[in-house]
């Protein structure tokens, strides 16, 4: 992998999280998801019994919601570790995170790994689909993914 295809895979990742991180009063830049995937983009949130697969519009307009009603006041996501591996115009990117919420009112940390898919497009390399899982009893992330 050249280095000029990791800065262009850790550019997307990194706007991603700026994108959905935000402090209590800020406005979160949703919108800019958009241009960081595919148009037929999927992100699936697989942290309990049934997966929550989510256009890249659906994903938005649910955490939207949540701001706009208050139940979500902040949040931050940071990644803190990464795998990445590309074969041609293809890659994949193991993410592990952290995140920081305020939901209702309690603060709320947690850790996780995030798969996201990538491929190169005429326009540049752009993400396909993003699904992440959190850790909880029972589940901790592998000693690799640190």
């Amino acid at each position: 992998m050249t280095t000029d295809i990791k800065a262009s895979l850790e550019m997307l990742i990194d706007e991603f999280f700026r994108s959905v991180s935000f402090q209590t009063g800020e406005a979160p830049a949703y919108r800019r998801i958009h241009e960081l995937f595919v148009e037929e983009g999927k992100l699936i949130k697989n942290n309990s019994d049934a997966p929550e697969m989510s256009t890249i519009d659906g994903f938005i307009a649910s955490r939207q919601s949540m701001v706009d009603s208050g139940v979500l006041t902040s949040f931050q996501e940071i990644e803190t570790a990464e795998i990445t591996e590309v074969f041609g115009n293809v890659a994949h990117r193991f993410s592990t995170y952290v995140k920081r919420s305020t939901v209702n009112g309690a603060e709320i940390e947690g850790r996780g790994l995030i798969s996201t898919q990538f491929i190169r497009t005429p326009a540049g390399w752009r993400m396909t689909s993003m699904a992440w899982d959190d850790e909880r009893p029972g589940l901790t992330i592998p000693a690799r993914y640190q």
